[in-house]
Parts: C-alpha cells; sequence; structure tokens
C-alpha cells in the first residue's frame, strides 16, 4: 500500500502545498487538462490490465511527479513513498512528463502587438550542474560569475507577470547577450528592461532600457542614481518569478539529470505558475 495518496493528502491543504509546490484547487485544474489525454494516449492502448499497480489512479501519479519536481529526491526515495520500485517511477515519469509538456505549457501568442505588449522584462537564471567527465564540457559550462559548473536559461516575462518564453538550456560560459541574440526577437515596439549583461541589445532593436554603468573615474550622476533605483525596483519583478520558479528545487539545485529533458521540465513548471495566476 502507498504511504502518500491524494485522497487522504488533499484534505490536508498547507502540507499537500509544502510537499508539492502547488495548491490543492491548482493541482485538480492541472490534472483536469492532463488527465483525458493520458487516458487517451496510455491508458487505452494497454493490450491487457495486468497487476494493480500501487499507483491506480491518476491523481496519484502525478502526484508522485510534482512531489518530485518540488523536493528533488532520488527516484527510490519517491519509489519507497509510493510503493514502488525506482525503476518504475523512472517509467512512469518517462511517459507522463511529455503528456503534462503538452497541456501545462506556456502558451505561445503570436498577436502580441505594442498594445497588448508595452513592458517586458528578459533575464537569465544560472542553475548548477555536476561536473561533466569531458575536458571540453567542463570548459563549456564552467560560469566564471558562479565558479562552478552551471547552464543558463533566458526568462521573458510581461509586465503583469505572465512568462511570455523560456528558451532552451545553455552552457553556464555562455554570455546573457549572445543567448539573447539566438532567440526569437522580442516585440519592436515594446520597452525591453534587461540588466548590464544584454548590453549591446540596444544596437539591435529598439526600446531597450538599460541601467548606467558606473566607470572608474566617471561617478554617476543623481539623476542616472535615479534612474538605475527606478529600474532595478522595476525588474523585480523577474526576479520574483525567477524565485517562484526555483521554489521548485529541480530548478534550484544542482541537476542531476540529463540535460535534454532540463527544457522540457522549466516550459511544465512555467506554465503551471502562468495557469496559478490566470494566464
Amino acid at each position: 500500500m502507498s504511504t502518500l495518496a491524494y485522497q487522504r493528502l488533499s484534505k490536508k491543504p498547507l502540507i499537500f502545498l509544502r510537499l508539492t509546490g502547488v495548491k490543492v484547487e491548482e493541482f485538480q485544474r492541472i490534472c483536469s487538462r492532463v488527465k483525458p489525454h493520458w487516458q487517451e494516449k496510455v491508458e487505452s492502448q494497454k493490450k491487457c490490465s495486468g497487476r494493480r499497480s500501487p499507483l491506480n489512479y491518476f491523481e496519484d501519479k502525478l502526484l508522485a511527479l510534482f512531489i518530485y519536481y518540488r523536493t528533488y529526491v532520488t527516484h527510490e526515495f519517491v519509489g519507497y513513498l509510493f510503493g514502488l520500485h525506482n525503476a518504475n517511477i523512472c517509467r512512469l515519469f518517462k511517459k507522463l512528463e511529455p503528456i503534462v509538456a503538452r497541456k501545462i505549457t506556456i502558451k505561445k501568442d503570436r498577436r502580441l502587438t505594442q498594445d497588448e505588449v508595452i513592458k517586458i522584462l528578459a533575464d537569465v537564471t544560472e542553475q548548477p550542474i555536476q561536473r561533466p567527465q569531458k575536458k571540453s564540457k567542463r570548459k563549456q559550462t564552467y560560469s566564471g560569475k558562479k565558479k562552478r559548473h552551471t547552464q543558463k536559461v533566458e526568462l521573458v516575462i510581461q509586465e503583469n507577470g505572465q512568462i511570455l518564453s523560456v528558451s532552451h538550456s545553455y552552457p553556464g560560459r555562455r554570455h546573457d547577450f549572445r543567448i539573447r541574440k539566438e532567440q526569437k526577437p522580442l516585440p519592436r515596439d515594446a520597452e525591453k528592461y534587461v540588466d548590464l549583461g544584454y548590453q549591446g541589445l540596444q544596437k539591435l532593436t529598439s526600446h531597450v532600457v538599460l541601467p548606467f554603468k558606473r566607470r572608474k573615474n566617471t561617478p554617476l550622476t543623481d539623476e542616472q542614481k535615479q534612474h538605475n533605483r527606478q529600474q532595478a525596483s522595476f525588474r523585480m519583478k523577474i526576479e520574483h518569478k525567477i524565485r517562484e520558479i526555483k521554489v521548485f528545487k529541480i530548478l534550484a539545485e544542482i541537476y542531476r539529470n540529463f540535460g535534454k529533458k532540463h527544457h522540457l521540465r522549466f516550459n511544465i513548471i512555467a506554465g503551471v505558475l502562468n495557469l496559478r495566476h490566470g494566464f
């Protein structure tokens, strides 16, 4: 019998939030979107019923995935909580994650205009990774800023907090501005608030708002300092969004999995946050 079950855990909302990173109501909305697709793609294609699984209900399967995202414990640990072998947990996540990504992900809105998007914010977040075995990869992933091996993801949000796009994962040595140049251009007429890691963006597009940089023999004026304070206050919106994402420890602690799934999981969690805030 499983140590954890959705029916029991959902009666304790605070514990449910701390274990999964989402509220019971949010979990139910996610489940209502994903469950029909799971039944169509997986359950209906089973050739025989087989023996009864400890995770017989779809809610329990989804619960196991969100506990994994929130706590980032090993598959063995999750399997022990739900009465399964770690190999079964691995196979479950392999089937479940692509289906969740199809229904809970960033909605690409191609109709964005100047009236719909007035102010947008962009920033790059870094996550530590395990030290690569190959010397060439160690050099590519070493971040001089963090003094460790990392991977980077660029996040673009709207002024109201809606996540507009999530970039692919890049090695930690890749510069923030270079990552931006490899992504889809931002709406031309929107005001773009970025930090000093994006120096040079003003040459590629218009309406770029950058902080003033203090030079060795040229101190900033009072007006420039005021501008920097106002911009920093406004850019806290994207810092808070990154903090929301990193509540899920799978995107905050040292990433132990294969890199090719990192983008998929980042998109799922970004989609969960958009759903939480009504986007």
